[in-house]
């Protein structure tokens, strides 16, 4: 493979991985634990955090829910963006000479 087929796959797949990055933003993943739910996009930004009623006066289990339940959002889009990118880390393969 010459010197601008790998300048030229370098460039799809910079472009894949914008489009990805894109769908990753408008991706919404939701979490609860404890009574708080929360609500991330793709990119791991928080969105929205939804505290129940019942635990409303309780800071230690609101704080506790709050933390559980981001873990939980974030694992959950590491693991959708891995398999986005799955396919363009796979399309990289011939770049270093294993086709």
């Amino acid at each position: 493979m010459g010197m601008f087929d790998k300048a030229k796959d370098m460039y799809q797949l910079q472009k894949q991985a914008k489009e990805i990055k894109k769908q990753l933003k408008n991706i919404h993943i939701e979490a609860e634990s404890g009574g708080v739910t929360v609500t991330c996009n793709g990119e791991q930004i928080f969105l929205e955090c939804k505290v129940a009623e019942a635990i409303l006066g309780d800071a230690k289990k609101i704080e506790t829910g709050f933390i559980e339940a981001a873990n939980k959002a974030i694992k959950k889009s590491q693991m959708i963006g891995a398999e986005k990118m799955k396919d363009v880390m796979g399309g990289m393969g011939g770049m270093f000479g294993k086709e």
